[in-house]
């Protein structure tokens, strides 16, 4: 799987740019808020039809301007694609793959993937719970279709609901929709809950191994999944898990209508990560914690691998330069098979270790 070719215009500071890459590695070098990481991002969206940074599509149209384009060709499946996606401020976004409208981002993820990892996601173990759900979510909903939906259903259901228990004390009437609601999130909830622990058990035995080998086998990591407590089994059927989830609604209505909070389903799940039997979250070091971040996002790009058989597009953006030798050198290691993006300041000599082309941004321009 690759990207041959990207063209952008008006896509954040790029006012028309068209770069061709190299099937192995792609340096990209240049000072900072030139355009480096603006250039991952177009990528990235290119796979799921979400950005890793942006809120919403508007903030990646030029400023002043009221409509950017993303196009690109791929070789994936063993074909060519062609892939567009068009964002407006005023309107909904269009996207193609070989001049067929795509309905949903699910659509892309059909066709193209891609592993994204940021300086931020260094801390992915020390964050809160919603970063490392941001985590599963970004990797399922590229994998799974079925995920994808459910998980936009299980939002949007998730809202209502809060918006009842918010509002019911001056609209009583609002309550009789709320078994409606109740009902719907149970459904969609297992669904959510039973993908993210079929993830989370495959990461923990990819994460195990690439942790290991990175600490040179002195610690041992180990990843639990955490939901909702009726949860007995959250790798069981989703007809077992959307009936545990019912008994929880049921036995936390009084308190969702005092508290006027959907307290109630998977939007507060997490992964426990321990090293060595301990939280890592509360006990490893800032070491041990970025190799632990390390070897999740690796075994991402594993479990890609294994199930599609080919290799997501590995999108680095300026993690080397917050890595310390060692961590750096494994990474370097690992990273052959498929092809890799890597931002940088200055090109540091990695087209000699890695092979591939060097591009320099300087204020949106591609050279």
């Amino acid at each position: 799987m690759r990207i041959d070719e990207l063209t952008l215009e008006r896509f954040r500071n790029y006012a028309c740019e068209r770069a061709e890459f190299d099937p192995r590695c792609n340096v990209i070098y240049g000072e900072n808020a030139q355009g480096k990481t603006n250039l991952l991002e177009a990528i990235a969206y290119l796979s799921s039809g979400r950005s890793p940074r942006a809120r919403s599509d508007r903030e990646m149209i030029g400023f002043e301007e009221q409509d950017a384009r993303i196009g690109a060709r791929v070789f994936a499946r063993d074909r060519e694609f062609a892939m567009e996606v068009e964002l407006y401020r005023g309107r909904r976004r269009r996207m193609r793959v070989n001049q067929v409208a795509a309905k949903t981002a699910a659509e892309l993820s059909a066709v193209f993937n891609t592993v994204f990892f940021c300086p931020e996601d260094l801390y992915l173990i020390r964050d809160g719970a919603a970063a490392r759900r941001k985590f599963l979510d970004g990797c399922l909903c590229q994998l799974r279709p079925r995920y994808a939906a459910a998980l936009t259903s299980y939002h949007k259901v998730y809202e209502h609901k809060t918006r009842i228990l918010r509002d019911c004390g001056e609209k009583p009437s609002l309550l009789e929709a709320l078994p409606e609601f109740n009902e719907q999130m149970a459904v969609t909830g297992a669904v959510v809950i039973h993908y993210r622990a079929q993830l989370c058990q495959r990461l923990g035995e990819y994460a195990a191994a690439a942790h290991g080998e990175c600490s040179g086998g002195r610690e041992e990591l180990r990843l639990t999944y955490q939901t909702v407590s009726t949860v007995e089994d959250p790798l069981g059927s989703v007809g077992d898990i959307a009936e545990q989830l019912r008994s929880h609604q049921r036995s936390h209505e009084s308190a969702e209508r005092a508290a006027g909070l959907c307290l109630s389903g998977p939007h507060k799940d997490d992964i426990e990560v321990f090293i060595g039997g301990r939280s890592a979250r509360t006990y490893s070091s800032q070491g041990q914690t970025r190799t632990a971040a390390l070897a999740l996002k690796l075994a991402e790009r594993e479990i890609y691998q294994n199930v599609t058989g080919e290799y997501p597009v590995l999108l680095l953006d300026d993690v080397l330069s917050e890595l310390d030798e060692r961590r750096q050198e494994y990474v370097l290691n690992r990273i052959s098979g498929g092809q890799v993006f890597i931002t940088c300041c200055e090109d540091d000599r990695l087209e000699e270790l890695l092979g591939g082309r060097v591009f320099h941004v300087e204020r949106g321009i591609i050279r």
